[in-house]
């Protein structure tokens, strides 16, 4: 897929998650094939008024390229700004955040909310396109509810604004991350325009990106909550589309390993309080599917430092294959 000159390698890319997809889990992705991440998103108006946390969260490393900066507001000028501020960073691409359904996002006419407003959309669009000289894409839902089922409206209000791609999440904003997701408006918007249409939505293995592609004729996916405590979804996503090879997941052992590979990168980006803290809910990621995974989860709420992790992992280790190590 093409976003204007940026060629992207792959069939997948990480999508942008609050909480969750920071350096240290992105570069993983890129490790393990995702052919474009996203940062976490990002207020456009925290950084144009210098917050010092919203700046922490632009941060990009070379070993994560191509990598999207997204970010959300529901002002042209102010985005527009923000867009020009982020390029310090070096981005590949900024992405407008035009689908998160959280109460305090959607609640401030952003996120979400923004689909209520298909023009607005475009002038936001538009402005930010005017500002920066990388591609500007766009992530949008089904619609904002049952009621306002626009993701065409709002896909092709944005490509006259200048889009380079538009994701789509299969459902409407009230529906959040509830089943079933809609292929069928997808498809629809991928009819509607010409610029590119990145699939979204219950992707959680190989097979779910292929029935995507397949039902929907999109370009590319976006690979969400699938990632979380499995970043080899993404070799398997590849491996699938390619080659028709379907790879199972790695043992227990290499699970533990890229844990604690991950947990101790937040470390040096965060500094071990933070990162342990954060660390929990990535540590039940790893640990969904496997046998006694409760009990383990429940050793991992209570982790407070790298040392901790690091047990809890040797732990987890012994338990299935009795002597194995980091």
């Amino acid at each position: 897929m093409k976003l204007h000159d940026l060629e992207l390698q792959g069939h997948a890319a990480l999508a942008p998650m609050a909480g969750a997809t920071d350096r240290a889990f992105r570069r993983l992705c890129v490790d393990h094939g995702a052919a474009l991440v996203t940062t976490e998103m990002v207020s456009a108006k925290g950084l144009c008024y210098g917050d010092r946390k919203s700046r922490e969260l632009l941060v990009l490393d070379p070993e994560e390229q191509p990598a999207a900066i997204q970010l959300f507001g529901d002002d042209p000028d102010i985005m527009a700004k923000a867009a020009s501020l982020v390029m310090e960073f070096r981005p590949a691409a900024i992405d407008i955040n035009m689908g998160c359904p959280a109460p305090k996002i959607a609640g401030n006419r952003c996120g979400s909310a923004l689909m209520r407003d298909p023009e607005l959309c475009r002038r936001i669009t538009e402005a930010m396109v005017r500002e920066v000289d990388v591609p500007i894409t766009a992530k949008i839902r089904k619609g904002y509810d049952k009621t306002q089922v626009n993701a065409v409206e709002v896909a092709l209000a944005v490509e006259a604004g200048g889009a380079a791609a538009v994701t789509v999440h299969g459902r409407t904003r009230d529906q959040m991350y509830a089943p079933p997701v809609d292929r069928e408006i997808i498809k629809a918007v991928k009819r509607a325009v010409s610029i590119p249409v990145i699939g979204n939505g219950d992707i959680l293995d190989a097979n779910d990106a292929a029935t995507m592609i397949e039902d929907t004729d999109c370009d590319f996916v976006a690979v969400g909550r699938g990632a979380l405590g499995a970043p080899w979804i993404f070799t398997q996503i590849e491996a699938y589309l390619t080659h028709g090879i379907i790879l199972p997941a790695p043992p227990v052992s290499k699970r533990m390993e890229l844990l604690y590979r991950q947990v101790r990168a937040m470390v040096a980006d965060k500094g071990e309080h933070i990162a342990l803290l954060q660390a929990r809910k990535h540590a039940a990621w790893y640990m969904r599917g496997m046998e006694g995974a409760a009990k383990w989860r429940t050793k991992a709420c209570e982790l407070s430092t790298l040392a901790d992790l690091e047990a809890l992992c040797v732990s987890v280790i012994r338990s299935f294959e009795k002597g194995d190590s980091i």
